[in-house]
């Protein structure tokens, strides 16, 4: 089974930009482009195959089509037909909203799904561009509704003056395990890679109004019992720059590499799990099928050893 590429999922917001279409090469008449979805089995924006065989099966189908070989045994028996990832690039030209996500209990208990755990590569920064992502102040639940619910000023909240802030580079890594607060700041570019699930509890959106003049709806009491209120000493993640194979992320949901190709380059991760490959720049062969700057393939479990022939810097994620 050779890699399946997807049909990517535009998706217009009140704070997205115009860089995805030129990132990813492609022609759109779409402006404020937020969110490129890249590969997903969200019920009503689930990927489709764009070419081979299965051109025009849902991710869904061809879960249940190629069951463990497609995914792998563990996966499989674990989410069944249900992919199990969601990656996504994020253009933000403004900032985005200040929120938080649900862990898989809370998110069982009140929606019937599981949580979101993500992280964040970025891939391009402008100058002065931040992250906002964990308390750096200790806080109550109680004094946290008192912030969020206090009048802002000139569009500014109480709220910003507990989390932690970072000025955003090229290639800096973010964990945002759920439970954590954060905020992609105005200027960054980033790939995204989260479990399977779209419960945002928004807490604080700079008094921003849409075209209609609404503003958007906040979910202050939902997110109170979702927050992680400890404050732990870092939130960027750190990882050797100097590999051509290097560990970002490794948690229980999803393992995150990024792998710098140059001329050919033999990778095997050893895993009962189908791999995720995002191009992040350059341009290679994987397993046969040619992958450039913006593209994302889906590597089946059955012969995930990848094979790269090209140059360019990859990002790559299994279970």
């Amino acid at each position: 089974m050779k890699p399946y590429k997807f049909e990517s999922f535009l998706k217009t917001t009140i704070w997205g930009g115009e860089q995805i279409a030129a990132f990813k090469g492609i022609d759109t008449d779409l402006h404020n482009v937020g969110e490129s979805w890249e590969i997903s089995d969200f019920p009503g924006q689930e990927s489709v195959v764009a070419t081979g065989e299965d051109k025009g099966l849902n991710l869904s189908a061809l879960v249940e089509k190629y069951k463990e070989q497609l995914v792998g045994e563990k996966v499989y028996a674990k989410f069944g037909n249900h992919f199990p990832l969601l990656v996504k690039f994020i253009d933000s030209h403004q900032n985005l909203s200040v929120q938080v996500h649900p862990n898989d209990e809370l998110a069982m208990k009140r929606h019937g799904c599981r949580g979101k755990s993500e992280m964040w590569y970025v891939i391009k920064a402008e100058p002065g561009a931040r992250i906002y992502t964990g308390l750096c102040k200790e806080i109550t639940p109680e004094r946290y509704e008192q912030m969020v619910t206090t009048e802002t000023v000139g569009g500014y909240s109480p709220i910003m003056d507990v989390i932690a802030t970072y000025e955003s580079h090229q290639g800096d890594v973010y964990f945002l395990p759920a439970g954590r607060l954060h905020a992609i700041g105005a200027g960054n570019f980033v790939a995204e890679i989260q479990q399977t699930s779209d419960i945002t509890y928004r807490v604080y959106d700079y008094g921003r109004r849409d075209a209609y003049g609404n503003t958007r709806e906040l979910h202050i009491e939902q997110a109170k019992d979702a927050i992680d209120y400890h404050v732990y000493p870092e939130y960027r993640s750190t990882y050797d720059s100097t590999l051509l194979d290097a560990p970002l992320v490794h948690c229980p949901y999803f393992n995150v590499n990024r792998v710098v190709v140059h001329e050919t380059m033999d990778v095997d991760y050893q895993v009962d799990s189908f791999v995720i490959v995002l191009c992040m720049r350059g341009e290679a062969n994987v397993n046969g099928v040619d992958v450039c700057q913006g593209e994302t393939i889906l590597v089946p479990a059955c012969d995930n050893k990848l094979h790269f022939v090209g140059n360019g810097t990859f990002l790559t994620a299994t279970m």
